[in-house]
């Protein structure tokens, strides 16, 4: 079942974030290696689609992480923006 959210943090350098679910709860924290387009970078605020998984005896982990429809063009887009200055 998939599930949805907002990046609530993401570490470049370390390749780790949390994304906070939209009904609710503890964020989920998540790897660049869950994420389905591992080159695009996550931003803040920016709202996924994501499944979870159990892991070290129950905890949950957000897995197989994909920016919504129309997410990705917006980032990309605001991304050529600041580079035109």
């Amino acid at each position: 079942m998939t599930h949805f959210g907002k990046i609530k943090s993401y570490d470049s350098g370390k390749g780790t974030g949390m994304i906070t679910p939209d009904k609710g709860g503890d964020a989920l924290p998540f790897g660049r290696k869950d994420l389905q387009q591992e080159a695009q970078e996550p931003s803040v605020d920016q709202r996924y689609g994501y499944d979870t998984s159990e892991v070290d005896g129950g905890n949950k982990r957000a897995i197989n992480l994909q920016p919504q429809q129309g997410e990705a063009e917006s980032v990309q887009e605001e991304q050529a923006r600041s580079q035109q200055g």
